[in-house]
């Protein structure tokens, strides 16, 4: 079974189990996406055409990562005019898993989420109260042993000259 999607104003032939590379959509590697413009689907000889769009089809994928696309180069130059323009681009992308087609109104299956941590947010409150107390001394004019500096070379050189 496979499908043609649009997203980010192109068209993808996609099928179940298949990676493609879309323009950048909002989400962290492992959420899940669906697209709802479907503009064909196809089971072998049968094959639904939208007008646009297929009523009742949706396509599900999960994202892998977020990536960016090669560098690409413009140059721009007339010849004899002391005119020349070099601009650089790297297009934002998403590397998409397509798990399921879905047709007549199938709903998809819904991937459970981990819940995060709690402990790293109280390890990371902890420092905070030891840096106020740093800047604290420092501000009551304090100079740390760092901060100390060393006479220059030019100015010894003088000395030495005198």
């Amino acid at each position: 079974m496979y499908a043609v999607i649009k997203t980010g104003g192109k068209q993808y032939r996609v099928a179940a189990n298949e990676k493609i590379l879309i323009e950048k959509l909002e989400g962290d590697a492992g959420d899940q996406v669906q697209f709802t413009e479907v503009l064909m689907v196809g089971n072998g000889a049968d094959v639904a055409v939208g007008a646009p769009l297929v009523v009742g089809a949706t396509v599900v994928g999960e994202i892998e990562k977020q990536a960016r696309g090669p560098r690409i180069i413009i140059f721009k130059k007339r010849r004899r005019k002391h005119y020349r323009r070099r601009n650089g681009h790297r297009q934002d992308l998403t590397a998409v898993t397509i798990t399921e087609i879905l047709t007549g109104g199938a709903k998809p299956a819904v991937k459970a989420k981990a819940a995060p941590a709690p402990a790293a947010a109280a390890v990371s409150e902890a420092p905070a109260p030891k840096a106020k107390a740093k800047k604290a001394e420092a501000a009551e004019g304090e100079v740390a042993p760092k901060a100390a500096a060393k006479p220059k070379k030019a100015k010894a050189e003088k000395a030495d000259k005198e």
